[in-house]
């Protein structure tokens, strides 16, 4: 098997390139662009038998302002990504996110619910995902959430783990929002996990792929600070008092039905962020 990998240097995308090892084919923006159908050609010349597209427009604030790039990246990017696909008779992966959902729900999301985005990030995503699966022979969409890894989202300037951490470590005050519920998420288990999924094929469609369990932003960065052995305070404040263009879904918590019915299994959010902070010490 042969893994083409889009968006290899990457906060998930460096993971997926060593948890692949040998059988990746690591693609950064300077490799190809995926808003441009003729720079994929090159996936013709590498013929995998799968391609991960982890290629997208994260910031969600700025989509709010800059709504073509988002939807030029996360949708359209979608759409010549599963053309390609099609053409190689390759598996395409396309990494999706909580954010297609409104958060009304209450509850953990399962593949069975229906999508609603409130924000522009989560909307061009949702078309990518609507373009992955009408556009393609043979996927899988990868829905992730609050994702955090030793890359560090290059798109938002770091990641919420590290963020919190060097703030303890410099003693400064720290409010996290309290209301807001998600499922935090090491990228490291994705990219095992996803792997596994890939080995054992089974049918094509959407998968929720999250560490398991949920917690507000709040409780994660007190989890942070507690693993670090910090006594420092953390304020806890409403989503509300934070001056933000895009709305964020107050329950965006997924559950992950599917890869549990194909016996796979993510470990517990509070574990795998234990690990995190471990392995950041260790360098």
């Amino acid at each position: 098997m042969k893994v083409a990998i889009i968006g290899a240097n990457g906060q998930l995308g460096s993971d997926l390139v060593e948890v692949f090892g040998e059988i990746a084919v690591p693609l950064t923006h300077r490799d190809l662009d995926v808003t441009n159908y003729d720079s994929l050609k090159i996936l013709k010349k590498i013929d995998p038998d799968v391609i991960i597209n982890t290629a997208a427009y994260v910031r969600v604030d700025d989509a709010e302002k800059e709504p073509k790039k988002a939807f030029n990246v996360n949708a359209i990017g979608a759409l010549y990504v599963a053309k390609i696909a099609n053409k190689l008779d390759a598996i395409n992966v396309y990494i999706s996110t909580d954010y297609v959902f409104d958060g009304r729900k209450g509850a953990p999301y399962t593949e069975e619910d229906m999508p609603n985005p409130i924000n522009v990030y989560g909307a061009s995503k949702y078309m990518g995902e609507i373009f992955t699966r009408n556009y393609s022979k043979k996927y899988y969409i990868v829905r992730v959430a609050s994702l955090y890894g030793k890359k560090g989202a290059r798109g938002k300037g770091g990641n919420f783990v590290n963020w919190i951490i060097e703030k303890a470590r410099r003693g400064e005050e720290i409010k996290v929002v309290d209301d807001i519920i998600m499922s935090p998420t090491y990228t490291r288990d994705v990219a095992e996990t996803l792997k596994k999924l890939l080995e054992r094929k089974p049918e094509y469609g959407i998968y929720h792929m999250v560490n398991e369990g949920y917690c507000s932003w709040y409780e994660f960065a007190k989890e942070i600070v507690n693993i670090l052995g910090f006594e420092i305070p953390i304020k806890p404040i409403g989503s509300n008092e934070l001056i933000r263009l895009a709305r964020r879904p107050k329950f965006s918590a997924l559950e992950n039905k599917k890869i549990h019915d194909v016996a796979l299994r993510l470990s517990p959010w509070k574990s795998a962020l234990k690990r995190y902070v471990s392995e950041l010490a260790e360098g």
